[in-house]
């Protein structure tokens, strides 16, 4: 990408900036291993840029005037779409949710040709979320710069604005995370966050660890870069952070876990076992949505000294708005 001119808009006001310089090089965000260091860099200080707009009370400004994103979110999501919405709204874009249950997709349209369809409408970049392992990325494959796509989660692969918002509120109250040992504790087998989480601490030389019963915990984790436990006192033994996961209530069904009982009484994260085996600043994350009392005790979820719970929420704003602004400031390819 060629360095911007006096023409480049500056992210936080949409004037002109004559000495800008971005770095930004992808149309695309949809691997979490897939980013340098310098890409996540350039994604934190833009977002902290951003997060200076959420603390105004006038929030919009006028970056992202005249484009137009499409949020198509096939699963379920409150935070993450939601989050997404507000982002572009913030930054004065088009918004428009996409409805799954009165879209063509009903009548069995391909999820391309629903894509290049908005294409065709003009529209400049889509956030996807969608049960399929690997669909934005095929996504990617097919339109090049024509689209912008950002993955806001795709099956068990990846989720890389959950853990770049992640990553973004341990910064927020740990200048350095270079050898701090984060424990990511849950259902790993079937999570994105944990995978895009363990690829963006790794960056920015982690010592991350997860744990979770035998079941919950796929045999070549460790290959992600992490070290796996299937105890939970041996993984939080000396811990800076920990992170929550959600535990998926059909995996009970499934029969993965013997019940939600025995999984509280080996690895529910509770306040005997952080001041037990844990450093005593330990910071607790989760991504939500959380079911309080299984995979984290509510006095640990709701207690304001140690939880970054609320943190992630208002950073995922600031991260999105980030994201939002990098990949539609990349050069279009339009009739391509």
């Amino acid at each position: 990408m060629a360095t911007p001119t006096a023409s480049t808009p500056s992210p936080a006001t949409g004037k002109q900036t004559p000495d800008a310089t971005v770095k930004w090089q992808h149309r695309h965000v949809i691997d979490s291993s897939k980013l340098s260091y310098t890409d996540v860099q350039e994604i934190l200080n833009t977002a902290k840029t951003f997060a200076d707009i959420l603390s105004r009370p006038v929030k919009k400004v006028p970056t992202l005037r005249g484009k137009v994103i499409v949020n198509m979110f096939y699963e379920n999501s409150t935070r993450t779409r939601t989050s997404f919405e507000l982002a572009g709204r913030y930054l004065s874009a088009d918004i428009s949710n996409f409805s799954i249950a009165t879209s063509s997709v009903k009548k069995g349209e391909s999820i391309i040709d629903t894509a290049e369809t908005l294409a065709a409408m003009g529209v400049d970049a889509v956030v996807i979320r969608h049960s399929s392992s690997g669909i934005c990325q095929q996504l990617a494959n097919h339109f090049g710069n024509r689209l912008g796509i950002i993955n806001a989660g795709d099956g068990w692969h990846d989720h890389p604005t959950q853990g770049l918002l992640d990553l973004y509120s341990i910064l927020e109250k740990r200048s350095c995370i270079k050898g701090k040992k984060i424990v990511i504790v849950g259902d790993i087998t079937h999570s994105r966050v944990a995978r895009s989480n363990i690829a963006i601490l790794n960056l920015f030389g982690a010592d991350v660890h997860v744990a979770a019963p035998s079941t919950l915990l796929p045999v070549d984790i460790e290959q992600l870069g992490c070290k796996a436990h299937t105890q939970i006192e041996p993984a939080l033994e000396g811990a800076d952070i920990v992170m929550c996961l959600r535990l998926q209530l059909e995996r009970q069904k499934a029969g993965l876990i013997p019940s939600l009982s025995e999984y509280n009484k080996f690895y529910t994260i509770n306040k005997e076992r952080l001041q037990r085996h844990c450093k005593p600043d330990t910071i607790i994350m989760h991504p939500g949505p959380m079911n309080r009392g299984v995979e984290i005790a509510s006095d640990v979820a709701d207690d304001k000294s140690t939880s970054l719970i609320t943190n992630q929420v208002t950073s995922g704003v600031a991260i999105r708005m980030a994201l939002l602004y990098l990949v539609l400031s990349t050069p279009v390819e339009r009739g391509q």
